[in-house]
């Protein structure tokens, strides 16, 4: 399998891949450079993958490296969190949140519940990327991640939090608060619901860069 290592100075962060007559997946246009015989080829997505591309933000075009040497992705404020995906797993990642797998992992797509996609302000059709197979990934976010388990249990977050679930646990919009007093005083009004048996990747807390370049990007856009 690829090796895959996190690399970072001047608080910038990218992933170096190293290849031994083996290939990896990548988001498009996460190339920054490579180095050694490798060739890059883009596997062409099914019909059904480029229907589900007009009604997504996920690129169904993710180039495919393979042969020996070393490959450098782009550089980010954020950060990037490396795990290795077994077998019987089968992952639903949240959006625009792959950034590079092992060859042998498979790329697929799920699609959000109608009602959850709706109240979660994602229009009627919320399509995600799914993973499954056996190798490494790489997520792309914003701070570091942490694992949770649960065991028939529920996660309530009041943001897009969780970059990542099993597929064992349901996503559901519902208000936090149990009376509607509560809810209209309580500044919460909808909250992301996460229920079920499985794992979840929560990311609550970016990379102060990170923030501070989210910050100034939203104060440009109302300016």
């Amino acid at each position: 399998m690829a090796t895959f290592e996190v690399e970072q100075t001047e608080g910038m962060r990218w992933v170096r891949v190293d290849l031994d007559d083996d290939d990896v997946r990548t988001e498009k246009g996460a190339l920054n450079h490579m180095q050694g015989g490798i060739t890059m080829d883009v596997p062409l997505p099914s019909l059904e993958a480029w229907w589900v591309s007009l009604f997504s933000d996920e690129s169904v075009l993710r180039p495919r490296y393979s042969g020996t040497g070393s490959v450098w992705l782009d550089s980010t404020l954020g950060g990037y969190h490396i795990f290795t995906l077994r077998r019987k797993d089968r992952w639903i990642l949240d959006t625009k949140c792959f950034w590079a797998s092992d060859g042998e992992v498979a790329l697929s797509v799920h699609r959000e519940p109608f009602w959850t996609s709706y109240w979660a302000d994602q229009g009627l059709l919320w399509y995600k990327t799914a993973i499954e197979g056996e190798g490494q990934v790489v997520l792309s976010v914003d701070g570091p991640v942490q694992e949770v388990t649960l065991e028939n249990d529920r996660l309530v977050a009041d943001g897009p939090f969780v970059i990542a679930r099993t597929a064992g646990i349901r996503l559901a919009v519902k208000r936090p608060a149990r009376s509607l007093l509560s809810f209209w005083l309580s500044g919460q009004k909808r909250a992301l619901v996460y229920e079920g048996t499985g794992k979840l990747l929560l990311c609550t807390t970016p990379y102060w860069r990170q923030r501070m370049q989210q910050e100034r990007a939203g104060a440009a856009a109302f300016a």
